[in-house]
């Protein structure tokens, strides 16, 4: 096992040169959604930290092209002692990076044995959250797991795909806190994880048909003659909140689907509440006009 340096020894990235450094080569296509979940907040902090590969070399003690590659995601998938200590060198926090690797390394069929080897070789439990984002996570788990629902359908997949934005949450939790609106990244963030694994429609629109069958209507009809008007007219509806703008799909699921008053809306979003009111109000306009409009699929 090589030795780690220090957190002594680990000057951060903040105090390297001006002048950025080039970003990597892209990545590779090979790379699954897990594996991207860590590998593009660390290559973003690469680039925003102005450190070259020979500055990630000498502080982490592996090679240039052991470095290219982890950060390109190519050839085999990396073990953890490397990934820890690149990501360790740019001063990133190593306890959601450890579950992001593992989640990815699954991915990539990794045993669990091979797993837990790997971490093993590295003396490191990790730290603990820093309390307001810990505040912001516990604030905000319930309305994201409802909406990341809606599109995946079970619970167990709402909650992965929660707790890994909130793992990149931490990971990038520096900008998140730098940004003009914590909310409003925080949500992006969740947003894109929810879509990378949502069902879609073959012009690449989310796909939320199957999730009429888990609405109170539905189960309040089954036995009622014309539940299948009611069936047929909730399926148009929910494919036509799929054609609406990012915005208004957002609004229109939180309220129909997940059943989030206004203020909820407002503040998970990060948007003020006259605002909901009028996405809202643009959204219901729009979904009137979708369904009286024949669109094929």
């Amino acid at each position: 096992m090589m030795p780690h340096p220090g957190p002594a020894q680990q000057p951060s990235p903040l105090h390297t040169s001006v002048k950025r450094g080039r970003p990597p080569a892209p990545i590779s296509p090979d790379a699954g959604l897990s594996h991207r979940a860590w590998l593009e907040p660390v290559r973003s902090t690469v680039f925003a930290s102005g450190l070259t590969l020979d500055d990630l070399v000498e502080r982490s003690g592996y090679s240039k092209t052991r470095i290219s590659e982890l950060l390109r995601g190519n050839g085999y998938y990396p073990c953890w002692e490397i990934t820890f200590s690149v990501t360790r060198a740019l001063g990133l926090p190593s306890r959601p990076l450890r579950r992001l690797w593992a989640a990815a390394a699954r991915e990539a069929s990794k045993g669990d044995d091979w797993i837990r080897h790997g971490i093993r070789q590295v003396a490191d439990d990790g730290e603990e959250p820093p309390l307001p984002y810990q505040a912001f996570t516990d604030d905000v788990q319930g309305l994201y797991t409802d909406y990341a629902r809606a599109f995946l359908l079970t619970d167990q997949r709402a909650r992965w795909v929660v707790s890994e934005s909130f793992d990149i949450l931490w990971v990038c939790w520096g900008d998140a806190t730098a940004s003009d609106n914590i909310h409003r990244y925080a949500w992006r963030l969740l947003r894109s994880r929810v879509m990378t694994r949502a069902p879609r429609h073959r012009d690449g629109r989310p796909d939320l048909r199957a999730a009429v069958f888990s609405t109170r209507e539905v189960h309040g009809h089954c036995a009622v003659p014309g539940h299948l008007v009611v069936l047929t007219e909730l399926i148009d509806l929910f494919d036509a909140i799929t054609r609406l703008p990012d915005d208004q799909m957002d609004v229109a699921v939180l309220q129909y689907l997940c059943s989030t008053p206004h203020t909820g809306i407002a503040h998970v979003l990060g948007i003020a509440p006259a605002l909901t009111h009028a996405v809202d109000h643009h959204a219901r306009a729009a979904v009137e006009a979708l369904l009286t409009t024949a669109t094929p699929e």
